[in-house]
C-alpha cells in the first residue's frame, strides 16, 4: 500500500487512461478544491476509473470548535451547491442521470474509508493538503483503506510547486523569499499551467445509489446559522471566483499603484477561492504571467503575491514546528505581556477599541465581513505585538477564527513575518507606526469614516490621532474621547521603546553566534 505520488515535471499530465494502471470503481475525496473544473484529483479519477463517485465531508473534527454562525461553513455550503450542480451537469451531458456529490457529515477519517467499503471502490483520490492536522488525518484513511486493499492517491493541485520540488543549490528548502522566487520564475514554464482537462473524461461519473442521492444539506441540518456572507462582496463558489477575476483583469494593471489603499478598490479579492479552490491557481498564474512577461508592472506585483502563497506552503510542508513555535528559534525566548492587563490590551484590539482609527477601523472590518485589507493585516499585527507587547500567536488564533480566507500557511507566515520571527521576516526593530501608516494609507480617512462612524466629522488632519486634535475640533465632530471613542491604550513612542528592549535578546543571541 502506498500513497501515490504526483506526476514529476517531465511526466506526461494527461496521459491516455488506457495506457494507465485502471479501476473498476474510484471515489474522488473533494477538500479544498471545489470545483470541477482543472482539479488535478478529479482528473486523475476519472481517467484511471471505469467509473467514479464524488464526495465531500462536513468533517465535524473542523467544525465542533467553530461558533454557529462562521462565513467559511456558508461559503463552503454555498460553493458545494454550485459543485454539485457542475457535477450534474457533467452527467446529463454524458447520459448518466443521478450524479452529483455524496455529502457526508462526519468525521472525515471515519466517513471516508466507510464509503470507500460501502461503495466497493478500488482507489480513492485527494488533493493534497500539507497542513499538520490534514497530514494525521490522511494518514488516518491511509491505513484505514490500506486494511480494506484500496489505494489511496494524492496529486499536486493547490499551489504551482509543492513541497521540496524547488530546492536551494545546496538541496535544502528555501528560507528566503527572493531566492525562492527567482527559482520559482525559472522553473515555471506550460506544464505547471496546463489545466487539468475533466469534461473529455466526465463520462466516468457514475450515478449515486439511490440511498446516497441526497441534497446538499442546509446550514441548520448541521448545526449552523446564516451569517452575512451575502451582504459581503465575496460572492462564493466557482461563479463568484470567476466574476470577481473577470473584474480585477480590468484593473490589474493598476494593481502595485491601488493594493496598498483599503479606501480604493485594489485587491483581486480572490483569497478565499484560492483557500478553498473554487478557482485553480494554474488559471490564475496563467492570467499574471503573460502580462508579466510583457512588462506590466500590476500584473508582476500580483504574480509575486501568488508566488508568496506558493512559498509560505513549502514553509508549512517542510518546516512543521511553525505551527507552534516560531520559525527562527531565538525568538522563542522573547517575553511577551501576560496577565490580566494583558489580556484587557488583547480585548481592545479584538475590538476596535485601542484608540488608534485605522487599528480600530481594520478590527471593525473583519468583525463585520470576515475580511481583512492585506495592508491592514501587517498594521494590526505589528500594533498587536510591537505596541501591545503581545504574542503573535493570539493574534493568529483571532485571524483563524474571523478570516473567511484563513488559510494556516499565509496566516502563519503572514504573522511571523510581522513579529520578525519567521523566515524573511522583516527586521525586529522596524515597527509600523499606526499614526503614519494611517495617513499614509488612508489620507482622507474614507476607510476610517466607513468603519468608525463616530469619528465621520472629524476633518482629515485630526482623523488619524484623535487625541492629537484640539478641544474645539472634537466637540464640533461630536467626538468625546473616552466615552464616544477611546483614548489609546497605549504611547507608540514609549511602546516602541519596550519592544525593543524586548527584542534585545535576539540582537544578543544574534551576535553572540557571529
Amino acid at each position: 500500500m502506498i500513497l501515490s505520488r504526483c506526476p514529476g515535471r517531465n511526466a506526461l499530465p494527461h496521459r491516455n487512461p488506457l495506457r494507465m494502471n485502471t479501476y473498476d470503481q474510484g471515489l474522488m475525496w473533494f477538500r479544498r478544491d471545489l470545483r470541477a473544473r482543472d482539479n488535478a484529483a478529479l482528473h486523475h479519477a476519472l481517467t484511471r476509473c471505469r467509473q467514479v463517485w464524488c464526495v465531500f465531508v462536513f468533517d465535524t473534527d473542523i467544525l465542533d470548535p467553530l461558533p454557529r454562525a462562521d462565513r467559511r461553513v456558508e461559503f463552503i455550503r454555498e460553493s458545494l451547491l454550485q459543485l454539485d450542480a457542475q457535477l450534474r451537469e457533467l452527467g446529463r451531458e454524458h447520459g448518466t442521470a443521478n450524479v452529483g456529490l455524496i455529502v457526508r457529515h462526519a468525521r472525515a477519517q471515519d466517513a471516508i474509508p466507510t464509503l470507500a467499503r460501502q461503495l466497493r471502490v478500488q482507489a480513492v483520490f485527494a488533493n493534497h493538503d500539507d497542513e499538520p492536522a490534514a497530514h494525521a488525518r490522511d494518514a488516518h484513511v491511509l491505513g484505514d483503506l490500506a486494511h480494506a486493499g484500496i489505494m489511496f492517491h494524492g496529486h499536486k493541485d493547490h499551489v504551482i510547486f509543492e513541497r521540496r520540488e524547488l530546492l536551494t543549490q545546496a538541496g535544502h528548502p528555501f528560507g528566503v523569499f527572493t531566492p525562492y522566487k527567482n527559482a520559482w520564475l525559472k522553473q515555471l514554464d506550460a506544464f505547471q499551467l496546463k489545466a487539468y482537462p475533466v469534461r473529455r473524461y466526465a463520462a466516468a461519473l457514475a450515478a449515486r445509489p439511490e440511498t446516497l442521492a441526497t441534497p446538499v444539506p442546509s446550514l441548520a441540518h448541521i448545526g449552523f446559522q446564516t451569517t452575512n456572507l451575502a451582504q459581503i462582496k465575496i460572492p462564493p463558489g466557482t461563479s463568484g471566483a470567476h466574476q470577481l477575476l473577470e473584474d480585477f483583469v480590468q484593473r490589474i494593471h493598476r494593481y502595485q499603484e491601488t493594493r496598498d489603499f483599503p479606501a480604493i478598490k485594489g485587491p483581486s479579492y480572490l483569497s478565499a477561492h484560492l483557500r478553498f479552490g473554487t478557482i485553480s491557481i494554474r488559471q490564475l498564474v496563467s492570467v499574471a504571467y503573460p502580462m508579466h512577461l510583457q512588462g506590466m508592472q500590476g500584473a508582476s506585483t500580483w504574480l509575486s503575491e501568488l508566488v508568496w502563497r506558493d512559498f509560505y506552503h513549502q514553509i508549512l510542508a517542510n518546516f512543521p514546528h511553525v505551527v507552534d513555535k516560531a520559525f527562527k528559534p531565538e525568538y522563542d525566548h522573547l517575553k511577551f505581556e501576560h496577565g490580566k492587563h494583558a489580556k484587557e490590551l488583547f480585548a481592545a484590539w479584538c475590538e476596535g477599541r485601542t484608540g488608534y482609527p485605522l487599528v480600530d477601523a481594520a478590527m471593525a472590518q473583519i468583525n463585520q465581513t470576515g475580511y481583512m485589507h492585506n495592508r491592514l493585516r501587517m498594521v494590526v499585527a505589528s500594533f498587536l505585538v510591537k505596541d501591545l507587547g503581545l504574542h503573535w500567536q493570539w493574534g493568529e488564533r483571532y485571524f483563524a477564527e474571523h478570516l473567511i480566507d484563513f488559510d494556516l500557511a499565509a496566516n502563519n507566515g503572514g504573522w511571523q513575518w510581522a513579529s520578525s520571527s519567521g523566515c524573511d521576516a522583516q527586521p525586529w526593530f522596524r515597527i509600523f507606526n499606526p499614526v503614519t501608516q494611517s495617513e499614509r494609507f488612508d489620507p482622507q480617512g474614507r476607510f476610517i469614516r466607513r468603519y468608525l462612524p463616530q469619528l465621520a466629522a472629524l476633518p482629515d488632519a485630526c482623523i488619524h490621532a484623535p487625541w492629537q486634535a484640539r478641544e474645539l475640533e472634537l466637540a464640533a465632530a461630536g467626538v468625546e474621547l473616552g466615552k464616544t471613542y477611546p483614548r489609546p491604550v497605549v504611547d507608540h513612542a514609549e511602546a516602541r521603546e519596550r519592544t525593543l528592549l524586548r527584542y534585545a535578546v535576539v540582537k544578543k543571541s544574534t551576535t553572540t553566534r557571529k
